[in-house]
Parts: structure tokens; C-alpha cells; sequence
């Protein structure tokens, strides 16, 4: 019963997926909406907080009366005071007239607080008294005012943080979060990415009157390994983009790659300071972030060059299809980026074992005959500090811009600031 009730709601809302995170979110949107509590959904933006805070209106017995959406952050400090609970004549150079604010005109139906943690601090205090009376003083006036409102609220970052930085009310996020409703992001629901493909595929076919856009396996797992930053927002965005600009209504990773190369892409992890951190700051992990990343680098051109060795010396090698791989960046992309570790190389040579006949590769010189006197294998010990590999990096990126700071520092990705110090700290 309970699952039939939430595919109807999903029918009724035009809700796609299946994820078990979604459904959670959304069952407690439906359990949530009968009451006049509070609610606070948080989730990435392009999730699609404010379809929740319809529903949760839809299913209220407030569905009759007036809903309506407020971005708090794209209301200016100075008038979000008077668009939320208005203001009287001459309050302000331009009051001309007395104007009704949205806690008034809204009375009895639901208001949805988009983006609340850009709220200035003085407003919270007015919401405050709201949630917890039912009161508000419109600007310039001393008149108390009474409304009767349900409050849905959201926000894509942490109030928790703003609490602890003083940009947010510890009080009014207690208040405001008395049901607190998390949206998943794409990333954590990519099950639904394909499903929600085909949706946006047919709904904009529709519209411009075309064969709907569909992708093979190897494009469905490029759409399954994207961490989608934008969310649905990005994905619906794609889709109509694919729409129009491809040729082809069926699609493979080639193809999808050449119209939205963004995604083979690997996003960086985002890094935020906090208190009570180990001490490193950003730019420094910046530079640790380049130095993994360019070592990345250094063990695919490494690859390719061992294939180069096999192939112009005729070595013998005992599996030659693993090295095969390595050596074909036009194949599918995602393939190439799973297989992109150290088990293709350990495949290449690997020690002889008891009772085998040796396969050991044999050398040759421009001459074509045999080289006997050559070292097997030299081991290098390579230091593992980050404070060394940071050092190191930063001679690089010296020596490569011929002692000029300015251009180190931006090949870096770090401020000259941040260089100097850096420079006079390692002695270099």
C-alpha cells in the first residue's frame, strides 16, 4: 500500500527514479504534509527542493490556498524586508504608497524559502517571531500584524556551518528544521540517471518535433560515471542540447563525447577550511592535487612507451592482448578509464615460474642482433614525503618558467603570496 502511494505520487508530480534515497526523501515529504510543520530541505542545487515543497503544499490542507516561492538570494539586502512582510507609506525614499508583503497576501497557504542561508541576519529575526507567534511589523510601521502561514524552507549549503561562522541564527535553524528533508544528489542516485534520460529525451522530441535521442551501453556508462555537478538541472540541460545539435538519434560514447566532452571529465574533491583543521590550507592541496594527477600522467605515457619497447624491439612478451589496451586511445573512453592502473602493466611481465620455459624479453640494438650486457631492472626508492613532492614540484614549476615567480605561481595554481613563502620556507 505504502509503495502504491508513492508511485501515484511520483505519477501525479512527474517524479523519475527509483533510487531508495529518493523514495525515503519522498515519503517523508508525504507523511510531513498533513501537519504544519516546519520543514527544511537540503540538498544540492538542480535537485529539485522546490518540487518537494510543492508536494508537500498539494497534500496539505492548505492545497486550496495561496503557495508561493521566494528566492531569498536573489532579493536585495535592502528590500527583502519589505517584499516579505511589506511596508507602510514614506518608510523609505520610494514608499509611495503602503504595499502588502508576502506573509500577508499569502495568509493561510504556504510559503517556500529558497536558498534561506543567504537570508540577512536582521530578517531572520522577523522570520523568527513569525514561526514562533504568528507576528510581524511591516517596515515603518509599529502596528502588529498576524498571519498564519506554513513555512518550507531550503537551502544547498550548510545552515550548521553558517551557525558556527555567525551568519545564521542557531535558534531559527532549530526552528526551521523541526522535519528535515535531504534530497539526494545524481551522483548518489546514478540508477535513476538513465531513466531520467529517456525522460527528458522523449519530453524534448516532443517539443521540437524529432525522433527522441537514445545512447548505446558505452554512452549509458559515460552518463553512469559523470559525477553531474548540476544535478538533474545539468542532465535536462544536456538532453535538449543533444536534441538539437546531434545528427544521429542513436548515440555511442564517440559520438556523445564529441558533442559534450565534459563528460569524461573527473572533477577535484571540493575543500572547504575547517576549524580545528590539520593546518594545511588550500593552495597547498592544490599542489599535492597537481602532483597526483601529473604522476597520473607520467604512468600513462610510461604505458604507452613499454608498448612502443614491445612492438619496435619485437619483444616477447606472455599476454600481448592486456598491452593491446594500453596502446588505443581511440577505443571507448570509459573502458580506458577503468582500466587505467597498475594491473595492465603488471600484465606485461611477469616472473617466470618454476619448470617454464623463459620468456624473458630479448633486447635488441639498431643493428637487430642481440644485447646481453644490460641491467634487468634498477629499483629507486622514491621518497613519499608530501613535503618533499611539494618541494620538488615547486623546482619544477621554477625551472620551467626560468626563475619567473608570477608564471610558477599560476602554473601551480597558487598566488605568488603563497610561492614565496613557500620558496623561503623549503630554502629553494
Amino acid at each position: 500500500m505504502k509503495s502504491m502511494n508513492l508511485l501515484s505520487i511520483k505519477q501525479r508530480f512527474g517524479i523519475m527514479g527509483n533510487s531508495p534515497k529518493l523514495d525515503h526523501a519522498l515519503a517523508t515529504a508525504i507523511r510531513v504534509a498533513s501537519t504544519d510543520l516546519t520543514v527544511l530541505i537540503t540538498g544540492e542545487s538542480g535537485v529539485g527542493k522546490e518540487a518537494f515543497s510543492k508536494i508537500i503544499h498539494s497534500l496539505s490542507p492548505r492545497k486550496h490556498d495561496p503557495f508561493i516561492a521566494i528566492n531569498c538570494g536573489a532579493i536585495p539586502e535592502g528590500t527583502i524586508n519589505s517584499e516579505l512582510f511589506g511596508h507602510e507609506k514614506g518608510a523609505f525614499t520610494g514608499a509611495t504608497s503602503d504595499r502588502k508583503g508576502y506573509f500577508e497576501t499569502v495568509n493561510g497557504g504556504t510559503i517556500f524559502l529558497d536558498e534561506i542561508g543567504e537570508m540577512p541576519l536582521d530578517t531572520q529575526a522577523f522570520l523568527l517571531r513569525i514561526l514562533e507567534s504568528g507576528e510581524f511589523i511591516k517596515v515603518g510601521s509599529s502596528k502588529v500584524l498576524n498571519t498564519d502561514v506554513r513555512v518550507v524552507a531550503a537551502t544547498n549549503i550548510s545552515l550548521e556551518d553558517k551557525v558556527r561562522s555567525g551568519g545564521f541564527r542557531e535558534d531559527l535553524y532549530y526552528r526551521l528544521s523541526t522535519i528535515p528533508i535531504q534530497v539526494p544528489p545524481l551522483k548518489q542516485r546514478r540508477e535513476d540517471v538513465y531513466i531520467l534520460f529517456r525522460k527528458f529525451a522523449v519530453d524534448f522530441a516532443e517539443k521540437y518535433r524529432s525522433d527522441p535521442i537514445q545512447i548505446d551501453e558505452t554512452a549509458r556508462a559515460l552518463l553512469m560515471n559523470y559525477s553531474w555537478p548540476g544535478n538533474i538541472r545539468e542532465l535536462k540541460n544536456m538532453v535538449e542540447q543533444l536534441s538539437i545539435l546531434s545528427d544521429d538519434r542513436l548515440l555511442n560514447s564517440e559520438s556523445l563525447l564529441n558533442l559534450v566532452p565534459k563528460l569524461n571529465e573527473r572533477n577535484l574533491p571540493a575543500i572547504s577550511k575547517q576549524p580545528g583543521g590539520n593546518g594545511m590550507d588550500l593552495n597547498e592541496r592544490e599542489i599535492l592535487y597537481k602532483l597526483l594527477f601529473d604522476m597520473k600522467n607520467d604512468l600513462n605515457h610510461l604505458k604507452s612507451l613499454v608498448f612502443e619497447l614491445i612492438q619496435s624491439n619485437n619483444l616477447q612478451v606472455s599476454d600481448h592482448s592486456s598491452i593491446q589496451r594500453l596502446a588505443s586511445p581511440g577505443s571507448d573512453a570509459v573502458v580506458q578509464q577503468q582500466r587505467a592502473d597498475l594491473q595492465d602493466l603488471a600484465a606485461v611481465v611477469r616472473p617466470p615460474q618454476p619448470g617454464t620455459p623463459d620468456t624473458t624479453p630479448i633486447i635488441l640494438d639498431p643493428q637487430g642482433q642481440p644485447v646481453s650486457d644490460y641491467n634487468r631492472m634498477e629499483v629507486v626508492e622514491e621518497s613519499l614525503s608530501l613535503e618533499e613532492m611539494e618541494k620538488d614540484l615547486i623546482k619544477k614549476a621554477l625551472k620551467k618558467h626560468k626563475g619567473k615567480r608570477k608564471e610558477a605561481a599560476n602554473d601551480l595554481g597558487i598566488s605568488e603570496r603563497t610561492l614565496y613563502r613557500k620558496i623561503k620556507e623549503y630554502e629553494i
